[in-house]
């Protein structure tokens, strides 16, 4: 028989089963080697709603002491490799968006120094053990943040710690509600000041000449930077600051390959709450007045805060990630 003869019947039908056979051995190996799918959750749902009892911490709280204690993906989050290799500076990384981070970071490949007050150390000590685990190299570096020459070690210190620095994430910020401008002291007004704007302006100013084309810059902001609350006065205009400088800091830095990017949350769970920034009505009813019912829990913005660090987000520059369950800007 010679080469321009069909194939016979027996030939086509043994050439379509091996086929066939090849096709499902390919199906059966990508099935197994493909994630189990999760099931379907249900925002409204997912963690606790209001009404949430009174309680009261001074400032500046400890979430392991909240009513519903809050969730920042201790046991949920489930890393895939995307900042192996990495180093991070968060600060407020004992609780809140600072630890989901951290958590999140450090189940990504990365190495985590995590800045805090030294009264917030029994959180901080849960976040490090937390990084530990992952088998990263976690940093705990505590100090006040209102202090420059503070900020200037800090960096300093993260960077013979971890060997060099990839990413800073100023998540640290200081909230009091006040009813009326006229109970918002100077030193009150001092201090939230220099949390909220000062510390991120000494922070990166010290970290600059340490990062690399392709490292980044995080800021948490808030939705209070687009519809400030009327007893948030001051807390409020820093998070529009932050909003700013993310966006004057994103044009000044692209050219350097730096990315500059913020995280705006809305009502979320955290010991910002329930020391000193919600009256106990507001507390009670706390992020009720959301589509969703619900305030969100630190962990569901852990994701947004890996997005923004990681390779495949390289165009993300100069913008401002909203999780405000469906209320509030961005």
């Amino acid at each position: 028989m010679n080469d321009d003869t069909p194939l016979s019947r027996r030939q086509a039908v043994g050439g379509t089963g091996l086929g066939l056979a090849v096709a499902a051995t390919s199906s059966a190996a990508r099935a197994q080697s493909e994630p189990t799918a999760q099931p379907m959750t249900d925002p409204t749902s997912r963690y606790p709603k209001p009404p949430f009892q009174k309680q009261s911490q001074p400032w500046p709280g400890l979430a392991s002491r909240m009513t519903p204690r809050p969730d920042h993906g201790e046991t949920s989050y489930r890393g895939s490799g995307r900042l192996a290799g990495r180093k991070a500076l968060i600060t407020g990384g004992d609780s809140g968006m600072g630890r989901a981070a951290a958590i999140a970071y450090a189940r990504e490949g990365a190495d985590v120094a995590i800045n805090y007050l030294p009264e917030e150390e029994a959180d901080a000590g849960e976040v490090i053990a937390l990084i530990k685990a992952e088998g990263r190299l976690g940093v705990a570096l505590p100090g006040d943040l209102r202090d420059e020459a503070f900020c200037t070690r800090l960096v300093a210190d993260a960077v013979r710690a971890l060997g060099g620095l990839d990413i800073l994430v100023n998540n640290a910020a200081r909230q009091q509600t006040r009813a009326s401008i006229l109970d918002v002291t100077s030193e009150d007004f001092d201090a939230t000041m220099k949390t909220n704007i000062y510390a991120p302006f000494w922070l990166i100013k010290a970290a600059l000449p340490h990062l690399k084309p392709g490292a980044s810059i995080i800021g948490t902001t808030s939705v209070q930077a687009y519809d400030p609350s009327a007893e948030l006065y001051d807390y409020a205009q820093t998070k529009a600051a932050t909003m700013n400088y993310v966006k004057s800091l994103a044009k000044q830095l692209g050219p350097k390959g730096i990315r500059v990017n913020g995280v705006a949350p809305g009502p979320i769970w955290t010991p910002l709450q329930v020391s000193g920034g919600a009256t106990m009505e507001s507390l009670e009813k706390f992020g009720g007045q959301t589509p969703l019912g619900r305030p969100g829990q630190p962990a569901e913005l852990a994701s947004i805060y890996v997005q923004l660090a990681a390779a495949d987000a390289s165009y993300s520059t100069g913008q401002i990630y909203g999780a405000a369950g469906g209320s509030g800007q961005p």
